[in-house]
């Protein structure tokens, strides 16, 4: 009735998509919710139709759920899985026109304008969103009009064709307490609100409630933004003769660096996964991958990494396709070219451990990193050299050996440092004794180890050349041998 215009819209609803997005990867036989919690309670936040039969509902308690329904299979919400999910169908809803929006958080809007003519028209292409929808094992409700609000209202609240006026006034995404107030009015169908005098509801209501009564009637226009699809860092270089020897490759790697880099640049990224794929005239190809212990952009810096795998390629008859592509990239800021610039040392170490990194793997290359704790043998980090980066200085003053091991004890009596002692079947004369450093377990971590108690730990250099870290343990007398200083 209201919406006569030219442009046309579509409104995809998926009314259950948490719920669909689970079940698609783990199929369920029965009622199941994902609960999410609000407040200090733990509610229904997405039901599958099973559950909903059952009389479940959204903002339902879990517990009361349980009670109705003690056959309820539930898991815990994740908003961010399901925001990803929707992003996917975005690009998956593009085969349809090339203009498509997110709609709140489970829905979509397209712009269809002069495409469904294409399809055998508007009721076929409908036919072809729910079908593949339903093939997909998602729930799917449609709405179509000349405006995003009229498509909005009959998708959640009508048909797809269903009159504009006959609908509710819960259409026009009003919140739940102006939509009673209208209906305690009599206003109950957007015929009815739609015919009611304006300066009225606006002084009641605010400008809320006409503004989306003219969006819905085309009065006030709405416009659709699509969501800027993410920088693909990718190029390809078709050769027109087929090539064989590794400088050519080189070559043509090279343009490919220069502009794969100037891509990275103007987006402020950097890549740490590069497949550089070799496409031969017998169709067959072949992949060198590079991984980076560092993000970069320097054409000359990653250039000369390639060379090991591509001497490894058989090209066959001929190389007449190259693709380079960046598949994993991470944020690189510009950084500053002059005074206070990264030292090169730093970019020499992070390419020396690029080449090592090629032939052990990236996380076979490791660093010792400080960590917070007094106990020996956790005051460091093993971590991979390529994922982590260096800290200046270890915590704390106390001296500690290069070589550190498991306790090993020897024979000796009394809590005074020993003057001889016999460990590694060597018999050592202690020369100088530093200590003691008492270190204390740490009581909410469990290791049994530490369990004992307290320990004094001792430097001893011996006469034998040997410089040893001795403790002993006084509530059990011992004393053992941990570690050596250089």
């Amino acid at each position: 009735m209201f919406d006569g215009m030219n442009r046309r819209i579509v409104c995809m609803w998926f009314p259950r998509l948490a719920s669909n997005r689970v079940l698609r990867a783990c199929p369920i036989d029965g009622a199941f919710a994902l609960v999410a919690r609000q407040g200090n309670a733990e509610r229904l936040h997405c039901l599958n139709a099973q559950a909903e039969r059952a009389g479940l509902h959204r903002g339902m308690g879990l517990a009361d759920a349980r009670a109705f329904c003690p056959d309820l299979i539930s898991r815990p919400a994740t908003p961010e899985a399901d925001a990803r999910f929707l992003a996917t169908l975005r690009r998956w809803a593009i085969r349809w026109c090339p203009w498509v929006g997110i709609e709140g958080a489970d829905g979509l809007v397209l712009d269809v304008t002069g495409a469904a003519h294409l399809w055998g028209g508007e009721a076929a292409m409908l036919a072809d969103m729910r079908a593949r929808a339903a093939r997909a094992g998602l729930d799917l409700r449609l709405g179509l009009g000349a405006t995003r609000g009229a498509a909005w209202a009959r998708a959640h609240c009508g048909t797809p064709d269903q009159p504009l006026d006959s609908l509710p006034v819960t259409a026009l995404r009003l919140d739940g307490d102006t939509c009673t107030a209208l209906e305690r009015m009599g206003l109950r169908r957007i015929g009815d609100l739609a015919g009611a005098p304006r300066a009225p509801l606006a002084r009641r209501f605010g400008p809320e409630l006409l503004l989306r009564l003219d969006q819905a009637l085309g009065r006030q226009d709405e416009p659709i933004t699509p969501a800027p699809e993410p920088p693909h860092y990718g190029v390809r270089l078709t050769l027109s003769e087929p090539v064989g020897l590794l400088a050519d490759a080189m070559a043509a790697t090279e343009r490919l660096l220069g502009a794969l880099c100037a891509k990275l640049q103007a987006q402020n990224a950097g890549a740490r996964r590069l497949v550089l794929t070799l496409f031969r005239v017998d169709r067959a190809s072949q992949q060198v991958e590079l991984r980076l212990a560092a993000p970069l952009r320097a054409p000359e810096r990653i250039l000369p990494l390639f060379e090991r795998g591509l001497a490894e390629v058989d090209a066959g008859f001929g190389i007449d396709q190259i693709r380079l592509e960046a598949t994993l990239v991470e944020p690189l800021p510009a950084q500053q070219t002059g005074l206070g610039a990264t030292p090169q040392h730093v970019d020499r170490l992070t390419d020396l451990i690029t080449r090592i990194g090629a032939r052990i793997g990236l996380e076979n290359v490791q660093r010792f990193l400080p960590a917070d704790s007094h106990i020996p043998e956790r005051s460091f980090l093993i971590v991979p050299a390529a994922y982590s980066a260096p800290e200046s200085g270890w915590r704390g003053s106390p001296p500690r050996p290069l070589r550190l091991f498991p306790p090993e004890p020897i024979t000796v009596t009394g809590s005074a440092p020993p003057a001889r002692f016999h460990w590694r079947r060597m018999e050592l004369h202690a020369a100088r004794a530093t200590g003691p450093e008492r270190i204390a377990p740490e009581w909410w971590l469990a290791d049994e180890g530490w369990r004992s108690g307290v320990r004094d730990y001792w430097r001893i250099d011996t006469r034998q050349g040997r410089r040893l870290w001795l403790f002993h343990t006084p509530q059990n007398p011992g004393w053992y041998v941990q570690g050596e200083f250089a």
